[in-house]
């Protein structure tokens, strides 16, 4: 497992506000796979999508990133063959709001991950909204886990042995949750600063985490997180 980081410039067409970046970047990178028709069906399919991406930057204090300025966006993946469609249909693609520029890529090198913390916040969702009052911290971190899990199985066709820890700490760096836009409707989601445990389990699905995100709506930027190396 490689992950792949691509750097995408990008150029505003129209002023965006900061709580709709993510879904226009995100009918940004729709709109390029609409073009392959199995890529198409993909993304209409409720299955894990192996990528993930953040907001804009450098970030806007105003909190609108304008017209006329140019940005970049951080999308990462684990699919290689995902990374050469984007090379190919990504760059110059556009929407009423942005249009794609350049495309640059690298590979995130293996090293022993200390933290993971987030980037975009991080969505669990559950039959009641949001996991506060519906979930326990142990039930909330369990959720994490079991969703990084469920990605690794599945990429590799295997069956983890699930009995390893995997955080050894959770930091909420929110004091109150954090709104976000999808659709008509806003999602409650939060910034975490996770722990990783140094077996090598952990370690495997921290470098996953970093390739295809935490939580919920990965495909949405959420739960795109950064690292620490030890």
């Amino acid at each position: 497992m490689e992950i792949y980081e691509l750097t995408l410039k990008v150029f505003v067409i129209k002023n965006i506000k900061s709580y709709e970046s993510l879904e226009k970047i995100g009918n940004l990178i729709d709109k390029s796979l609409s073009k392959d028709k199995k890529l198409l069906n993909f993304h209409k399919e409720n299955i894990y999508k192996y990528y993930t991406f953040n907001s804009f930057y450098p970030i806007e204090r105003s909190k609108v990133y304008h017209e006329g300025k140019i940005y970049s966006v951080k999308i990462r993946t684990i699919d290689e063959k995902l990374v050469r469609y984007f090379k190919k249909n990504l760059v110059n693609e556009y929407t009423d709001y942005i249009k794609a520029l350049t495309l640059e890529s690298k590979v995130i090198p293996k090293k022993h991950i200390e933290k993971l913390y987030s980037i975009t916040p991080t969505i669990i969702k559950t039959e009641n909204g949001y996991w506060k009052g519906n979930l326990s911290i142990e039930e909330y971190t369990n959720r994490l886990k079991d969703n990084l899990v469920k990605k690794y199985n599945n990429y590799f066709n295997t069956k983890m042995d699930e009995d390893f820890i995997l955080f050894k700490g959770i930091n909420f760096e929110n004091h109150k949750p954090i709104s976000c836009k999808y659709k008509i409707i806003n999602i409650l989601g939060d910034k975490l600063t996770l722990i990783i445990d140094e077996n090598e389990s952990a370690q495997r699905l921290a470098y996953l985490a970093i390739g295809t995100s935490i939580g919920e709506m990965n495909a949405r930027g959420y739960g795109f997180v950064n690292y620490k190396w030890l």
